[in-house]
């Protein structure tokens, strides 16, 4: 089954439109700055197109906020008591749409990511250990260009003996 190309400017615009609505009327500036930081990752991602770090820090930070936003809601979430409450229904919904559309988003982003050129396993920069051992010179088996470049040894065919200093 072929997975549909969604665009990453859609993507974009479609969580920018939900943040704003969300943030409208009961959750915190951090809630805002968090996803318009994101956000701005991804414009990042959508201005250098073959750039494969751009769309791998879009993916990651929507994933980071999919768990702040449950943390904003979890403690936030209160009803709210005055006339506004159309508005806080409408901003409420808007955040949850945003919670719920960013795991589809994370999979086209990550399918981006795939297209122009990430790898299936993400490296973070620790060392690892392979078994290829197919790059190795064994130490019996001795190289004549190295023996021939060495600096100290500039004759092969002269061998002097053992110098004492």
């Amino acid at each position: 089954m072929e997975v549909p190309a969604i665009n990453l400017k859609a993507i974009v615009l479609v969580h920018w439109l939900l943040t704003v609505w969300g943030s409208m009327a009961w959750l915190p500036s951090s809630f805002s700055w968090g996803n318009f930081s994101i956000l701005a990752v991804g414009v990042w991602a959508i201005a250098q197109r073959d750039s494969i770090d751009a769309v791998l820090m879009f993916l990651i930070g929507m994933v980071v906020t999919i768990l702040t936003d449950i943390i904003h809601f979890g403690i936030y979430y209160e009803e709210s008591e005055g006339g506004s409450r159309d508005l806080f229904r409408f901003s409420a919904g808007m955040a949850i749409l945003s919670l719920l559309l960013k795991p589809v988003s994370c999979f086209f982003v990550y399918q981006m990511y795939r297209e122009r050129g990430g790898e299936y396993n993400v490296n973070l920069g620790f060392p690892t250990v392979t078994r290829n051992r197919d790059a190795y010179q064994s130490i019996d088996q001795q190289d004549q260009s190295a023996s021939s470049a060495a600096p100290f040894n500039p004759t092969p065919e002269s061998k002097e003996g053992i110098r004492s200093y």
